[in-house]
């Protein structure tokens, strides 16, 4: 404990001494993270939403978004059959493959924050003088900041990918 508790106050000199507050080993949890998904997110009764269906690392915040997404797209696809009949089974595989591409993508997105911006935080021994360079580009161009602030708020589908508005 007084090792860890020395690497805190020396990482983060600004909390001022530890010696009172982080006393037992059982005050310190190991987050996991992890980035993987399901390969079928259906059975028979049964649809795996959200964090069932897709771990998201805490990057972001984005997996709450993700998983509301998800609760959304189930819900415009599953709820007039269940109001009228109840066997869905057949529709449940509409709902994955209607959310397996923004997935794709945000976990990509995720993959791509945590190898060149967090890894390199996390592991270097020196303090950092300059951000990353996307973070230095989102400063230098407000308008960039509307781009994840969008992917994260308003998410990903595959018509707005293909939409030749977009391609104008």
């Amino acid at each position: 404990v007084a090792a860890i508790r020395a690497e805190v106050e020396q990482t983060a000199p600004e909390l001022g001494p530890l010696d009172t507050v982080l006393t037992d080993i059982d005050q310190f949890k190991l987050l996991s993270v992890a980035l993987d998904r399901l390969d079928c997110w259906h059975r028979p009764g049964l649809l795996a939403i959200g964090d069932a269906a897709h771990a998201m690392s805490p990057i972001g915040g984005i997996g709450i978004n993700l998983a509301i997404q998800d609760a959304v797209a189930a819900a415009n696809i599953l709820a007039e059959p269940l109001r009228t009949s109840a066997h869905v089974d057949r529709l449940l595989g509409k709902v994955e493959k209607r959310r397996l591409f923004p997935t794709r993508i945000i976990q990509a997105g995720q993959k791509l924050a945590q190898d060149n911006v967090i890894s390199t935080l996390l592991g270097s021994q020196k303090r950092f003088t300059r951000p990353p360079l996307a973070l230095r580009l989102l400063n230098r161009f407000p308008m960039l900041r509307r781009i994840p602030g969008r992917i994260i708020g308003l998410g990903i589908r595959r018509e707005h990918v293909h939409s030749p508005a977009i391609a104008q």
